[in-house]
């Protein structure tokens, strides 16, 4: 099992790992809002568990990725950029770059065959390239996070942010509001800016396609077009994918390394029947 809190929701995956790529038994992503984190979890777990009729006792490994504080009954924690990579290697086997885009920040890597973390770059404290800024935008606009990326693609005069500060975007935001600026035309704007600001990330790492984007924006149609657009402005004709499971990629990583670390784990256990727990840091 693969446990992923995030800044705005918990992700879970539940895989039969089969000694390689893995089946997706269960995977379910669930909103935190205003509810405290930690009982969140639990009850995503808890969830999990019944969905699939299985004891806790049943789980072979159970590992967590971001806030892994919150998961206390993990057996093994995994860096975030450890687990989207090899999520993004999930859904494609071919994958040679990772952007993923979530609530808070954001960060391009570029990986190997392996899944292996060669280079990374990630956005700054400033919010104006995450999910959260963009729920925000849309909140305010009155259009729901499903709308957004097709609104955008129906922009004629895309109305561009001029600032990447998120403070000072919004009210940029406000003031095109009150020129009458058409919706979809502020949405393709904002998702200009944060591609700019994307493109730049790209641009650091050396991005090679196909680049695989990850994370809960993955899905918004919009902003994927203008990562293209600005892509191709700069002369880089880059393949980008994206994937149903998008948002789960940290989770399904983490159930993977979890199945992997468990198989490493069992011969160690086999041959120390009387040890009982493996020692702390065995297979870290």
């Amino acid at each position: 099992m693969g446990i992923d809190p995030g800044a705005s929701s918990v992700k879970v995956v539940v895989m039969d790992y089969g000694g390689g790529e893995g089946e997706i038994l269960f995977r379910h992503v669930e909103r935190i809002r205003r509810r405290d984190p930690a009982k969140v979890v639990q009850e995503c777990y808890q969830r999990a568990l019944e969905a699939c009729g299985l004891g806790e006792d049943q789980i072979d490994y159970l590992a967590s990725t971001g806030d892994g504080d919150l998961v206390p009954f993990r057996r093994g924690h995994f860096y975030g950029m450890t687990t989207h990579a090899r999520g993004a290697k999930y859904f494609s086997s071919e994958v040679k770059s990772v952007l993923d885009v979530g609530a808070l920040h954001a960060r391009a890597m570029r990986v190997d065959e392996r899944s292996r973390v060669l280079q990374y770059q990630m956005t700054g404290q400033c919010a104006s390239g995450s999910g959260q800024f963009l729920e925000n935008i849309a909140r305010y606009l009155g259009v729901g996070l499903e709308e957004v990326g097709p609104l955008s693609l129906r922009a004629k005069k895309p109305e561009v942010v001029s600032t990447i500060c998120a403070v000072l975007a919004e009210t940029d935001v406000i003031n095109m509001v009150s020129r009458g600026i058409a919706t979809e035309d502020i949405l393709k704007g904002i998702h200009l800016s944060i591609a700019n600001r994307l493109a730049k990330l790209l641009r650091y790492i050396k991005a090679d396609s196909p680049l695989v984007v990850t994370g809960g924006l993955a899905k918004d149609a919009g902003l994927m077009q203008a990562i293209r657009e600005k892509m191709a402005e700069e002369g880089q004709q880059i393949q980008i994918l994206t994937h149903p499971d998008s948002i789960l990629a940290g989770a399904i990583g983490a159930a993977l390394w979890a199945g992997f670390r468990h198989e490493q784990l069992v011969p160690f256990q086999l041959n120390a029947p009387n040890l009982g727990e493996v020692p702390h840091g065995a297979g870290a």
